[in-house]
């Protein structure tokens, strides 16, 4: 077993690695002094697999729990959603000091975090990912939220989850397109931070993408180590965090000119990476030999690297206008100088991003 740990004082927690690790939910859990009710926030496609479990774990640690279950999609992280939580939570008479489960991918994190962060105005949640992206990205660092049909995550809090308990069994039952999604993220960390891991995803894509166990905890650990790395720095994206949005500025803006539906996050993030490396060479910063070594190792995982040709490019443009990383109608782009370092980068003009998604 692994632990990483996220540094913040006070609201420092570790990120728990290991195997067949959800019986042991109640007993990481009691350890906290939590009060006994428990709630568990999943969806219908996950909680049959890995619900039963944590519910048992929880029981003989001595806690009453109930499971909340929404819809499985990236299109139900929402106010309604979000709301339908807080009012279980409600009815089952949690207290301040209670706790509940993320048990899931990134919307579970996401939409459970920000009920979290609402309900008495804060209590304890923890996040158990079930979902390679979730676990390399999103269920570390604090950021909850929920989508708008006009913006990704335009409504969100930073609050701090007081476990990550990552089991990497359960991967085992994760779809193919939703395991190369996470893939996306692992990408980005190589790019962002760390060439020796680009490299890695580059000489042992068999290996990763067979689920090979020393592959699938040296990828984790790593993005663990450099997520908990930058939010040690960090919190709150007032600088060096920031970087974690390579990608973003165009990959947000595709999932929300697609209706949150056609694309999974790390795919949007995927075509992302692409444009905004592409951007980088047409400016001079990035050696166009390394911007071909991004799009190949997206393309080598099975990822998207190019916009589809039905998506409106104006209209992407006016998505990144109103995005949360957009400052005065200036937008934002964290752009790779070589691969494992990269740097902000704003443009008040649009012709040269226009030039670089029509090429």
């Amino acid at each position: 077993m692994e632990k990483v740990r996220v540094e913040l004082g006070e609201r420092g927690y570790d990120i728990v690695i290991g195997r067949g690790t959800l019986s042991d939910t109640g007993e990481s859990l009691s350890a906290f002094g939590f009060s006994p009710r428990v709630a568990v926030i999943s969806n219908p496609t996950v909680f049959p697999l890995y619900g039963p479990a944590v519910m048992e774990s929880l029981k003989r640690a001595g806690f009453e729990c109930f499971e909340v279950l929404i819809p499985d999609g990236e299109e139900y992280k929402d106010f309604f959603w979000s709301y339908h939580i807080l009012t279980c939570l409600l009815k089952n008479r949690l207290d301040r000091n209670s706790c509940i489960i993320a048990l899931g991918g990134g919307v579970i994190g996401d939409i459970t975090g920000f009920a979290a962060s609402l309900y008495m105005r804060g209590l304890h949640f923890v996040q158990i990912p079930t979902t390679l992206l979730a676990q390399v990205d999103s269920s570390v660092g604090g950021k909850t939220g929920v989508n708008h049909p006009r913006g990704k995550n335009m409504i969100g809090s930073f609050y701090q989850p007081k476990l990550v308990h990552i089991d990497l069994d359960t991967l085992k039952t994760l779809p193919e397109r939703e395991f190369l999604s996470g893939i996306a993220e692992v990408i980005k960390y190589g790019v962002i931070r760390d060439s020796a891991l680009f490299d890695f995803m580059e000489r042992n894509r068999d290996a990763v993408r067979g689920l090979d166990a020393g592959a699938l905890e040296l990828i984790i650990g790593r993005s663990c180590a450099i997520k908990a790395e930058v939010v040690s720095h960090d919190e709150k994206e007032s600088g060096l965090r920031a970087i974690l949005n390579f990608g973003h500025t165009v990959g947000h803006a595709v999932e929300t000119g697609t209706g949150y539906s056609r694309y999974l996050h790390g795919e949007a993030v995927a075509i992302g990476m692409h444009y905004a490396a592409r951007l980088s060479a047409s400016l001079g910063m990035l050696d166009a030999s390394q911007a071909d070594r991004i799009e190949a190792l997206i393309r080598a995982y099975g990822l998207p690297s190019r916009l589809p040709g039905d998506l409106n490019r104006d209209a992407l443009l006016s998505h990144m206008r109103i995005d949360k990383k957009a400052v005065a109608g200036e937008i934002w782009f964290v752009l790779p100088e070589r691969i494992g370092k990269v740097r902000m980068y704003t443009s008040t003009g649009v012709e040269e991003i226009r030039k670089v998604l029509a090429s």
